[in-house]
C-alpha cells in the first residue's frame, strides 16, 4: 500500500474514531435528557459509522482502480456522518467540536 492510501486511511480512522467518541457522548446526554429523536439519530450515524468503517478496511485488499471509487465513497460517508453530528449537537444544544485535522 502506499504512503498515500496509508495517509488517508490513518485519517479516515482518526475521524471514525472522533466520530465513535461524540456520538457515545451525545447518546448519554440524550438518555440524561430523555430525547427519543436525539436517540433515532443517534442509532442511525452508528449505522453511517459502521459502513465507513468497512468501506475503510476494504482500502486495505482493493486494486487501485477501485480505491479511487472506494476513496470518494468514503468521503461521501464522511460528509454526511458530519453533518449528521452537527444535527445532533443542535438538537442536544451541545457545542460542536472542531474536526481533527
Amino acid at each position: 500500500m502506499d504512503a498515500h492510501i496509508k495517509a488517508y486511511e490513518e485519517k479516515v480512522r482518526a475521524e471514525l474514531q472522533q466520530a465513535k467518541s461524540q456520538l457515545e457522548e451525545f447518546e448519554a446526554r440524550s438518555k440524561a435528557q430523555d430525547k427519543r429523536v436525539a436517540t433515532d439519530l443517534i442509532n442511525q450515524l452508528k449505522k453511517t459509522h459502521q459502513r465507513i468503517e468497512k468501506e475503510r478496511q476494504k482500502l486495505e485488499t482493493s486494486a487501485v482502480e477501485e480505491m479511487e471509487q472506494e476513496k470518494t465513497e468514503i468521503d461521501a460517508g464522511l460528509d454526511k456522518l458530519r453533518a449528521g453530528l452537527a444535527q445532533l449537537a443542535t438538537k442536544l444544544k451541545i457545542e460542536p467540536r472542531k474536526r481533527a485535522s
